[in-house]
């Protein structure tokens, strides 16, 4: 281990034991990382040092446009901010809250700078919700979009270790709490806290099977890491490129394709606060994006749209957060003449790890491992499969999963490989075919859903005797929560009941998450000792979906 510049410890004491990481691999010369590294310094600070802080780097939909100077400028008097103002130290977690916006990540890089980690949530998460990811994470700090204070406040109540928030966006309202007003009193220049290439900057939470958020542990050369895997080698960005896209900074998706990769060659983003499908396209042409980064089930809701839309200036498409049919893979190409770029990555690696680019794209297929991963199928004793079986997808690389504090770490590695959750086989040429999952998890729309915390959401009703959450198949969205509910005595299976769950669900947890389908059940299927089956409920569901 390397020195750390961390004063705050907190999350080197709570990496899991060495003996339970993936092993690491960093055969590419240009993953050789110094041991001093802050991904601030080498993603935007290097810009301006060269010369070229004049460039566009974000823009936004409230009339923004930023320099990579206005950017280094503006996240180095949130800097000012967090450390004089707000006295965090390096190693201090910062929870971050907003929509994607340039005054997010300024925030972003301000926290870096800084020394601290970086905690992005979900604007549409509950205060139930965040209050988890506080308490989980230790976190002292929040930077807070001002309409989204409500829920957080919910959750502070619940964290006596947040201490210190502050609001942006606040619509040019004085106060103690205004992060801008407070900003803009501070120098434009701020020395970068010196930390180490695995020194933690960030955590990501992805939700688990049981509906209990894991943070994932990044140090600041895992970010520099995924910058020079997969973009130079299979998207090949251009400094003139202006990416766009609907994931949420939040997600490590959206992190690295809206902001980390599009820095990487100087190139500039467009960040949307709602980049919903009938949205996304008339802001393509707005902007004339060059790079568009969502989920298959955008380009399928987008593809019988693009006529009415000039997306001329488009010549890149990526899909990933979910599994891409080859049957949008063709509907985007006859619409858009453009072939999508696939892949699938993992918050516990943080970004892509299996994709190809527009040349080598193969229907049905994922693709093949990315230059710096390797890739294979294992069996359940861990051994690697041959072509053509079905297995458990396993991979290595110069990122890997490290949980804060969590036993399921020792479930996620086996044998140094990382094991993502998902069922894969490797075809004659090479190419990895996804099949399914192999756990629990509900993927719809690009999100990840834990069907044991929709359930206990279902609970919580008077009205909810039991319940089962499971995925069913769905054309649009991949897939759809459906739920089986069994009424308490006296209460009425209808429409009504339907919408007043649906509704009870979106108060207590993130909006997607809800049940787009219930079915009331007299009972459910369970074992002798009381375990819900839940295959049984899949097999159900997916009887009745085709």
């Amino acid at each position: 281990m390397t020195y750390t510049a961390h004063l705050d410890t907190f999350a080197r004491d709570h990496l899991p034991p060495p003996e339970q990481w993936p092993e690491l691999i960093f055969e590419l010369p240009e993953l050789k990382f110094p041991e001093r590294l802050n991904c601030a310094s080498e993603l935007l600070d290097r810009w301006v040092s060269e010369g070229q802080g004049e460039r566009l780097c974000l823009q936004g939909d409230r009339g923004e446009r930023w320099t990579y100077a206005d950017l280094q400028a503006k996240a180095n008097r949130i800097a000012h901010v967090l450390v004089q103002d707000m006295g965090l130290v390096p190693g201090n977690r910062v929870l971050l809250r907003g929509a994607n916006t340039p005054q997010l990540a300024a925030c972003w890089f301000a926290v870096q700078k800084a020394g601290g980690i970086a905690v992005a949530t979900m604007p549409m998460l509950r205060g139930g919700e965040l209050s988890q990811v506080i308490q989980k994470a230790e976190v002292s700090h929040a930077l807070c979009d001002a309409r989204l204070i409500d829920d957080l406040c919910a959750a502070q109540a619940q964290c006596p270790t947040l201490r210190e928030i502050r609001l942006f966006n606040c619509g040019g309202a004085d106060g103690a709490d205004n992060l801008e007003a407070i900003a803009a009193t501070k120098p434009a220049e701020f020395n970068n806290v010196d930390t180490a290439a695995d020194d933690c900057c960030l955590i990501a939470f992805t939700s688990g099977t049981t509906g209990k958020p894991k943070g994932c542990m990044h140090f600041h050369r895992d970010v520099m890491a995924i910058c020079r895997c997969w973009p130079p080698h299979v998207l090949k960005p251009q400094a003139d490129d202006i990416f766009i896209g609907s994931p949420p900074l939040a997600f490590t998706f959206g992190l690295g394709g809206l902001l980390l990769f599009p820095m990487t060659v100087g190139a500039s983003a467009v960040l949307l606060e709602k980049a919903t499908p009938d949205a996304l396209l008339p802001a393509i042409a707005k902007y004339r994006a060059t790079v568009c980064f969502t989920a298959p089930t955008s380009y399928r809701v987008m593809a019988p749209q693009l006529p009415q839309h000039d997306v001329s200036s488009l010549r890149k498409c990526v899909s990933a957060g979910e599994a891409l049919p080859a049957a949008t893979r063709a509907l985007w190409k006859d619409a858009s003449g453009i072939e999508l770029i696939d892949g699938i990555g993992a918050t516990e690696l943080l970004h892509i790890f299996i994709s190809h680019d527009e040349s080598t794209a193969k229907p049905g297929a994922t693709g093949k491992p990315v230059p710096g991963y390797r890739a294979c199928v294992l069996d359940d004793e861990g051994q690697v499969l041959p072509a053509g079986q079905i297995g458990r997808l396993a991979i290595k690389g110069p990122t890997g999963c490290r949980y804060l504090a969590d036993p399921r770490q020792a479930s996620y590695v086996l044998k140094g490989w990382n094991l993502t959750g998902d069922a894969y086989l490797v075809d004659d040429e090479g190419y990895f075919v996804y099949q399914s999952r192999t756990d629990d998890m509900i993927i719809s729309g690009g999100y990840n859903i834990a069907g044991p915390e929709v359930e206990a959401a279902l609970l919580l009703h008077p009205a909810v005797a039991e319940c089962g959450v499971v995925g069913q198949a769905d054309e649009a969205r991949g897939q759809i929560v459906k739920a089986f509910v069994v009424l308490r005595s006296g209460q009425a299976a209808s429409a009504e009941m339907v919408k007043t769950l649906q509704d009870f669900v979106k108060a207590q947890l993130a909006p997607y998450k809800y049940p787009r389908a219930i079915e009331f059940t007299s009972q459910l299927p369970r074992t002798e000792t009381g375990k819900l089956q839940r295959f049984r409920l899949r097999s159900d569901a997916a009887v009745k979906s085709s």
